[in-house]
Protein backbone atom coordinates (compact mmCIF):
# COMPACT_ATOMS: atom_id res chain seq x y z
CA UNK A 1 0.00 0.00 0.00
CA UNK A 2 1.97 3.33 -1.21
CA UNK A 3 2.13 6.30 1.46
CA UNK A 4 -0.47 8.06 -0.44
CA UNK A 5 -3.09 5.47 0.65
CA UNK A 6 -2.03 5.19 4.31
CA UNK A 7 -2.09 8.97 4.78
CA UNK A 8 -5.54 8.77 3.87
CA UNK A 9 -6.56 6.34 6.14
CA UNK A 10 -4.89 7.99 9.00
CA UNK A 11 -6.05 11.41 8.58
CA UNK A 12 -9.47 9.82 7.84
CA UNK A 13 -9.75 7.60 10.85
CA UNK A 14 -8.50 10.28 13.18
CA UNK A 15 -10.79 12.25 11.87
CA UNK A 16 -14.00 10.35 11.92
CA UNK A 17 -12.94 9.40 16.22
CA UNK A 18 -12.37 12.77 16.83
CA UNK A 19 -16.03 14.07 15.40
CA UNK A 20 -17.77 11.11 17.65
CA UNK A 21 -15.49 12.27 21.03
CA UNK A 22 -16.80 15.45 20.41
CA UNK A 23 -20.05 14.39 20.22
CA UNK A 24 -20.12 12.05 22.72
CA UNK A 25 -18.79 14.93 24.81
CA UNK A 26 -21.21 17.58 24.11
CA UNK A 27 -24.26 15.60 25.62
CA UNK A 28 -22.51 13.51 28.32
CA UNK A 29 -24.13 13.12 32.13
CA UNK A 30 -25.22 10.81 33.96
CA UNK A 31 -29.14 11.68 32.68
CA UNK A 32 -32.34 10.66 34.79
CA UNK A 33 -35.44 11.94 35.32
CA UNK A 34 -36.76 15.28 34.86
CA UNK A 35 -37.17 16.80 38.05
CA UNK A 36 -39.94 19.45 37.62
CA UNK A 37 -42.34 20.91 35.47
CA UNK A 38 -39.99 23.99 34.67
CA UNK A 39 -37.73 21.19 33.37
CA UNK A 40 -40.06 19.52 31.15
CA UNK A 41 -40.53 23.14 29.90
CA UNK A 42 -37.05 23.94 28.90
CA UNK A 43 -36.71 20.96 27.48
CA UNK A 44 -39.93 20.91 25.23
CA UNK A 45 -39.62 25.05 24.26
CA UNK A 46 -36.81 26.21 25.86
CA UNK A 47 -37.20 29.39 28.78
CA UNK A 48 -40.14 31.31 26.71
CA UNK A 49 -41.90 27.65 28.04
CA UNK A 50 -40.53 27.78 31.10
CA UNK A 51 -42.02 31.65 31.59
CA UNK A 52 -45.20 30.54 30.22
CA UNK A 53 -45.62 27.85 32.14
CA UNK A 54 -45.22 29.82 35.55
CA UNK A 55 -47.43 32.68 34.17
CA UNK A 56 -50.42 30.01 33.69
CA UNK A 57 -50.11 28.52 36.71
CA UNK A 58 -49.84 32.15 38.44
CA UNK A 59 -52.81 32.82 36.78
CA UNK A 60 -55.07 29.85 36.57
CA UNK A 61 -55.03 30.33 40.96
CA UNK A 62 -55.61 33.99 41.21
CA UNK A 63 -51.94 35.31 42.26
CA UNK A 64 -51.87 37.11 38.93
CA UNK A 65 -54.01 38.76 36.80
CA UNK A 66 -53.34 39.59 32.97
CA UNK A 67 -56.24 41.93 31.74
CA UNK A 68 -55.74 43.70 28.45
CA UNK A 69 -53.50 45.57 26.45
CA UNK A 70 -51.09 42.61 28.48
CA UNK A 71 -51.15 44.28 31.33
CA UNK A 72 -50.00 42.08 34.14
CA UNK A 73 -51.10 42.90 37.90
CA UNK A 74 -50.30 41.05 41.24
CA UNK A 75 -52.87 39.43 43.05
CA UNK A 76 -51.72 37.21 46.01
CA UNK A 77 -48.14 37.72 45.97
CA UNK A 78 -47.06 33.58 46.87
CA UNK A 79 -44.57 31.87 44.78
CA UNK A 80 -44.56 27.98 44.67
CA UNK A 81 -41.35 27.43 42.66
CA UNK A 82 -37.82 29.70 41.64
CA UNK A 83 -39.37 30.66 38.55
CA UNK A 84 -42.73 31.82 39.91
CA UNK A 85 -41.05 33.52 42.64
CA UNK A 86 -38.48 35.62 39.55
CA UNK A 87 -42.16 35.97 37.78
CA UNK A 88 -42.80 38.34 40.98
CA UNK A 89 -39.77 40.29 41.39
CA UNK A 90 -39.18 40.93 38.37
CA UNK A 91 -43.30 42.27 37.88
CA UNK A 92 -42.46 44.24 41.02
CA UNK A 93 -39.64 45.66 39.15
CA UNK A 94 -41.41 46.45 35.98
CA UNK A 95 -42.62 50.23 35.40
CA UNK A 96 -46.02 49.50 33.99
CA UNK A 97 -46.24 45.49 34.30
CA UNK A 98 -46.38 45.09 30.29
CA UNK A 99 -46.44 41.08 29.70
CA UNK A 100 -44.34 40.93 26.99
CA UNK A 101 -41.23 42.58 28.61
CA UNK A 102 -41.95 40.72 31.92
CA UNK A 103 -41.58 37.51 29.63
CA UNK A 104 -38.30 38.64 28.25
CA UNK A 105 -37.02 39.67 31.88
CA UNK A 106 -38.05 36.54 33.80
CA UNK A 107 -36.73 34.19 30.32
CA UNK A 108 -33.33 35.81 31.83
CA UNK A 109 -33.62 35.42 35.02
CA UNK A 110 -30.81 33.22 36.91
CA UNK A 111 -33.97 30.89 38.06
CA UNK A 112 -34.69 30.29 34.10
CA UNK A 113 -30.82 29.99 32.98
CA UNK A 114 -29.95 28.13 35.39
CA UNK A 115 -32.29 25.38 34.43
CA UNK A 116 -30.84 24.76 31.47
CA UNK A 117 -27.38 24.54 33.01
CA UNK A 118 -28.49 21.72 35.40
CA UNK A 119 -30.15 19.70 32.21
CA UNK A 120 -26.97 20.27 30.44
CA UNK A 121 -24.88 19.12 33.26
CA UNK A 122 -26.82 16.14 32.87
CA UNK A 123 -26.74 15.28 29.39
CA UNK A 124 -30.24 16.11 29.06
CA UNK A 125 -29.58 19.10 26.37
CA UNK A 126 -26.69 19.90 25.04
CA UNK A 127 -25.09 23.63 26.07
CA UNK A 128 -25.00 25.99 22.71
CA UNK A 129 -21.03 26.28 22.78
CA UNK A 130 -20.82 22.41 22.25
CA UNK A 131 -23.21 22.07 19.39
CA UNK A 132 -21.35 25.23 17.75
CA UNK A 133 -18.35 23.44 18.28
CA UNK A 134 -19.27 19.91 16.77
CA UNK A 135 -20.96 21.73 13.73
CA UNK A 136 -17.94 23.26 12.72
CA UNK A 137 -16.20 20.68 12.76
CA UNK A 138 -19.11 18.35 11.06
CA UNK A 139 -19.29 20.96 8.14
CA UNK A 140 -14.92 21.34 7.88
CA UNK A 141 -15.10 17.85 7.92
CA UNK A 142 -17.51 17.25 5.05
CA UNK A 143 -16.22 19.87 3.05
CA UNK A 144 -12.59 18.03 3.31
CA UNK A 145 -14.71 15.09 2.29
CA UNK A 146 -15.52 16.27 -0.77
CA UNK A 147 -12.51 18.34 -1.73
CA UNK A 148 -10.87 14.62 -1.50
CA UNK A 149 -12.51 13.49 -4.37
CA UNK A 150 -10.85 15.49 -7.10
CA UNK A 151 -7.18 15.04 -5.32
CA UNK A 152 -7.97 11.48 -5.32
CA UNK A 153 -9.16 11.57 -9.01
CA UNK A 154 -5.67 13.29 -9.47
CA UNK A 155 -3.53 10.83 -7.70
CA UNK A 156 -5.66 8.42 -10.03
CA UNK A 157 -4.85 9.81 -13.30
CA UNK A 158 -0.81 9.91 -11.89
CA UNK A 159 -1.33 6.75 -11.14
CA UNK A 160 -2.18 5.75 -14.54
CA UNK A 161 0.57 7.83 -16.42
CA UNK A 162 3.15 6.44 -14.36
CA UNK A 163 1.75 2.63 -15.56
CA UNK A 164 1.15 1.37 -12.51
CA UNK A 165 -2.53 0.21 -12.79
CA UNK A 166 -3.15 -2.72 -10.41
CA UNK A 167 -5.84 -0.99 -8.51
CA UNK A 168 -7.02 2.76 -8.96
CA UNK A 169 -5.78 5.38 -6.73
CA UNK A 170 -9.70 6.51 -6.24
CA UNK A 171 -10.81 2.68 -5.15
CA UNK A 172 -8.21 2.42 -2.77
CA UNK A 173 -9.34 5.98 -0.22
CA UNK A 174 -13.23 5.92 -1.51
CA UNK A 175 -13.95 3.90 1.66
CA UNK A 176 -12.43 6.59 4.27
CA UNK A 177 -13.72 9.51 2.08
CA UNK A 178 -17.52 8.00 2.11
CA UNK A 179 -16.92 7.07 5.50
CA UNK A 180 -15.56 10.33 6.86
CA UNK A 181 -18.51 12.28 5.27
CA UNK A 182 -21.52 10.28 6.25
CA UNK A 183 -19.93 10.45 9.87
CA UNK A 184 -20.14 14.50 9.53
CA UNK A 185 -23.54 14.21 7.93
CA UNK A 186 -25.10 12.13 10.85
CA UNK A 187 -22.92 13.84 13.74
CA UNK A 188 -24.30 17.42 11.82
CA UNK A 189 -27.48 16.35 12.54
CA UNK A 190 -27.05 14.75 15.75
CA UNK A 191 -26.03 18.21 17.15
CA UNK A 192 -28.69 19.86 15.26
CA UNK A 193 -30.91 18.78 18.16
CA UNK A 194 -30.76 20.82 21.61
CA UNK A 195 -32.27 18.27 23.22
CA UNK A 196 -30.74 14.61 23.68
CA UNK A 197 -31.97 11.34 23.44
CA UNK A 198 -32.19 10.52 27.22
CA UNK A 199 -33.40 14.07 27.47
CA UNK A 200 -36.48 12.85 25.07
CA UNK A 201 -37.02 9.68 27.29
CA UNK A 202 -36.88 11.95 30.27
CA UNK A 203 -40.21 14.41 28.67
CA UNK A 204 -41.88 11.45 27.40
CA UNK A 205 -41.50 9.35 30.96
CA UNK A 206 -43.13 13.10 32.59
CA UNK A 207 -45.78 12.89 30.50
CA UNK A 208 -46.67 9.41 31.07
CA UNK A 209 -46.86 10.38 35.23
CA UNK A 210 -48.64 13.09 34.94
CA UNK A 211 -51.15 12.49 32.17
CA UNK A 212 -53.99 12.67 34.53
CA UNK A 213 -53.20 16.38 35.57
CA UNK A 214 -54.74 18.87 33.98
CA UNK A 215 -53.70 22.06 35.36
CA UNK A 216 -52.54 25.29 33.01
CA UNK A 217 -48.76 24.91 34.02
CA UNK A 218 -47.89 21.53 33.34
CA UNK A 219 -50.10 21.75 30.31
CA UNK A 220 -48.20 24.24 28.50
CA UNK A 221 -44.89 22.90 30.09
CA UNK A 222 -46.14 19.33 28.07
CA UNK A 223 -47.43 20.67 24.84
CA UNK A 224 -47.32 24.67 24.82
CA UNK A 225 -49.99 27.43 24.25
CA UNK A 226 -51.77 25.87 22.52
CA UNK A 227 -53.02 23.68 24.98
CA UNK A 228 -54.25 26.41 27.63
CA UNK A 229 -58.14 25.66 28.05
CA UNK A 230 -58.36 29.81 28.72
CA UNK A 231 -58.71 31.03 25.31
CA UNK A 232 -58.41 34.75 26.43
CA UNK A 233 -54.61 33.85 28.37
CA UNK A 234 -53.63 32.24 25.21
CA UNK A 235 -54.25 34.94 23.49
CA UNK A 236 -52.36 37.12 25.38
CA UNK A 237 -49.60 34.93 26.04
CA UNK A 238 -49.22 34.36 21.83
CA UNK A 239 -49.36 38.14 21.64
CA UNK A 240 -46.74 38.96 23.84
CA UNK A 241 -44.75 35.92 22.22
CA UNK A 242 -44.44 37.79 19.22
CA UNK A 243 -43.40 40.70 20.28
CA UNK A 244 -39.93 41.46 19.41
CA UNK A 245 -37.67 44.04 20.70
CA UNK A 246 -35.28 46.39 19.07
CA UNK A 247 -32.01 45.60 20.60
CA UNK A 248 -28.95 47.88 19.13
CA UNK A 249 -27.30 45.93 17.25
CA UNK A 250 -23.75 46.62 15.13
CA UNK A 251 -24.28 47.69 11.57
CA UNK A 252 -24.19 44.33 9.65
CA UNK A 253 -24.97 41.99 12.57
CA UNK A 254 -28.36 40.79 13.62
CA UNK A 255 -28.89 38.54 16.36
CA UNK A 256 -29.45 34.52 15.37
CA UNK A 257 -32.74 33.51 15.34
CA UNK A 258 -34.44 30.04 15.60
CA UNK A 259 -38.14 28.93 14.67
CA UNK A 260 -39.59 25.68 14.90
CA UNK A 261 -42.45 25.13 12.97
CA UNK A 262 -46.36 23.98 14.42
CA UNK A 263 -49.72 23.41 13.18
CA UNK A 264 -50.92 25.80 15.64
CA UNK A 265 -50.66 29.59 15.59
CA UNK A 266 -50.24 29.49 19.05
CA UNK A 267 -46.67 27.84 19.35
CA UNK A 268 -44.49 29.94 21.55
CA UNK A 269 -41.53 28.94 19.91
CA UNK A 270 -43.07 30.21 16.57
CA UNK A 271 -42.56 33.84 17.29
CA UNK A 272 -39.34 33.69 19.70
CA UNK A 273 -35.76 34.21 19.44
CA UNK A 274 -35.46 31.65 22.83
CA UNK A 275 -32.76 33.06 24.76
CA UNK A 276 -30.06 30.77 27.33
CA UNK A 277 -27.32 32.23 29.00
CA UNK A 278 -25.57 29.19 29.04
CA UNK A 279 -22.66 28.58 31.50
CA UNK A 280 -19.40 26.52 29.70
CA UNK A 281 -20.12 22.84 30.69
CA UNK A 282 -16.44 21.33 31.98
CA UNK A 283 -14.01 24.58 31.14
CA UNK A 284 -15.63 24.20 27.01
CA UNK A 285 -16.00 27.66 25.50
CA UNK A 286 -16.72 26.11 21.93
CA UNK A 287 -15.01 29.96 20.94
CA UNK A 288 -18.15 31.30 20.85
CA UNK A 289 -17.91 35.02 22.71
CA UNK A 290 -19.20 35.69 26.02
CA UNK A 291 -20.51 38.21 28.17
CA UNK A 292 -19.06 36.97 31.30
CA UNK A 293 -16.68 34.50 32.53
CA UNK A 294 -17.25 31.14 31.65
CA UNK A 295 -19.72 31.60 30.01
CA UNK A 296 -20.99 32.08 26.20
CA UNK A 297 -23.64 33.14 23.79
CA UNK A 298 -25.16 31.32 21.16
CA UNK A 299 -28.37 30.91 19.31
CA UNK A 300 -30.32 28.17 19.18
CA UNK A 301 -29.75 26.68 15.65
CA UNK A 302 -25.40 27.22 15.02
CA UNK A 303 -24.73 31.00 16.16
CA UNK A 304 -22.16 32.43 13.97
CA UNK A 305 -20.30 32.64 17.24
CA UNK A 306 -19.72 36.35 17.06
CA UNK A 307 -18.77 38.65 19.84
CA UNK A 308 -21.92 40.27 20.54
CA UNK A 309 -25.58 39.18 21.72
CA UNK A 310 -28.58 41.08 22.80
CA UNK A 311 -32.06 40.96 23.83
CA UNK A 312 -34.80 42.66 25.78
CA UNK A 313 -34.61 42.20 29.29
CA UNK A 314 -31.23 40.33 29.24
CA UNK A 315 -29.07 40.00 32.09
CA UNK A 316 -25.30 39.23 31.89
CA UNK A 317 -22.36 38.62 34.71
CA UNK A 318 -20.52 40.50 36.31
CA UNK A 319 -17.81 38.48 36.50
CA UNK A 320 -14.04 38.26 34.95
CA UNK A 321 -13.45 41.86 35.14
CA UNK A 322 -16.47 43.08 33.02
CA UNK A 323 -18.24 46.23 33.85
CA UNK A 324 -22.06 47.16 34.37
CA UNK A 325 -23.76 50.13 33.59
CA UNK A 326 -27.22 51.56 33.34
CA UNK A 327 -29.23 54.08 31.22
CA UNK A 328 -31.82 54.05 28.41
CA UNK A 329 -29.90 50.78 26.91
CA UNK A 330 -27.41 48.85 29.73
CA UNK A 331 -24.70 47.10 28.49
CA UNK A 332 -22.40 44.57 30.34
CA UNK A 333 -18.61 44.41 28.63
CA UNK A 334 -15.80 42.43 29.39
CA UNK A 335 -12.13 42.60 28.64
CA UNK A 336 -12.29 40.66 25.45
CA UNK A 337 -14.36 42.68 23.61
CA UNK A 338 -17.66 41.11 23.02
CA UNK A 339 -20.92 43.15 24.76
CA UNK A 340 -24.36 42.24 25.50
CA UNK A 341 -26.86 45.34 25.20
CA UNK A 342 -30.87 45.34 25.81
CA UNK A 343 -33.51 47.69 26.31
CA UNK A 344 -33.80 46.86 29.85
CA UNK A 345 -30.67 44.37 30.89
CA UNK A 346 -29.98 43.67 34.35
CA UNK A 347 -26.55 42.42 35.79
CA UNK A 348 -26.20 39.78 38.09
CA UNK A 349 -23.57 37.85 39.64
CA UNK A 350 -23.72 34.92 37.86
CA UNK A 351 -21.80 32.99 35.13
CA UNK A 352 -24.73 33.14 32.78
CA UNK A 353 -24.80 35.60 29.80
CA UNK A 354 -26.77 36.29 27.12
CA UNK A 355 -27.49 33.94 24.09
CA UNK A 356 -30.23 33.48 21.75
CA UNK A 357 -31.14 29.65 21.45
CA UNK A 358 -34.17 27.99 20.06
CA UNK A 359 -36.76 26.32 21.88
Amino acid sequence: MSTSVVLFYVVGVTAVGWLIVLSRRGRRGPGGPVHDRDEVAFLNGGPARVVDSALASLHADGRIAIGGPGIVQVLRPTAHDPVERAVLQELTAAPHGALATLRFAVMRHPAVQETGDGLAARGLIAAPSARRRVIRWCVGLGIAAVAMVPVALVLTVAQFMDGDTPVPFILKVLPVIVGVLITAVVCGASASSRVSSAGHAAVSAYGRQHAHLADPGTLVALYGLRALPDPALREQLATAARFRPAPPFPRGRRPATSSSSSSSSYDDSAFLPVMWCAAAAGGDSGGGGGCGSGSSCSGGSGDSGGSSCSGGGSSCSSGGGSSCSSGGGSSCSSGGGSSCSSSSSSCSSSSSSCSSSSS
